[in-house]
């Protein structure tokens, strides 16, 4: 019978591993080639492969947005950079999948400081949330200190499973 609750049997490794995958990928908000692409790139250098990989999605500028607290949502961050409301290092950057460098600075255009929607997001901001970023509420500008260490990373990801999906 079609629809019934039946108990299913134990999910297969790959299952697992995919879920996974997939989970990144929504959260962060990349589709299937970019995060391919960021996986071969993570693989290529040195270090621990699941944890560059997820250095490499935190340094993206959306996330950066979302994470100083400028956007509610990454999908909001999206949205400002697309529509050319951020600024690094005093330029224009309309790229959300823009990587940044320690020692950039990110800032709301001064023409988009009024908009509401900005406004909303940090004036709900708490303190200071993340060791690698700083930010003055005064300016609305922050700065991108460093790459995150894997214990930084807030997200509940267990990265090993990637790699061994990436590897088969």
């Amino acid at each position: 019978m079609h629809g019934t609750s039946r108990k299913r049997g134990k999910q297969s490794e790959f299952a697992v591993q995919l879920m996974e995958k997939q989970k990144v990928k929504y959260t962060y908000g990349v589709l299937e080639r970019y995060f391919e692409n960021l996986f071969h790139k993570a693989s290529a250098k040195e270090g621990i492969t699941g944890e560059n990989l997820l250095k490499f999605l935190e340094a993206r500028l959306d996330n950066t947005v979302y994470r100083l607290g400028i956007a509610p949502t990454r999908s909001a961050a999206r949205q400002l950079v697309g529509h050319k409301h951020i600024t690094v290092n005093g330029e224009i950057v309309n790229i959300a999948s823009y990587s940044l460098r320690p020692g950039d600075v990110i800032a709301v255009r001064e023409r988009s400081k009024s908009l509401e929607a900005i406004a909303h997001s940090v004036a709900a901001r708490t303190i200071n949330k993340f060791s690698w970023l700083e930010w003055d509420a005064n300016t609305l500008t922050g700065k991108f200190l460093n790459l995150p260490s894997r214990e930084e990373i807030p997200e509940n990801i267990k990265e090993n499973l990637i790699v061994e999906l990436y590897s088969k």
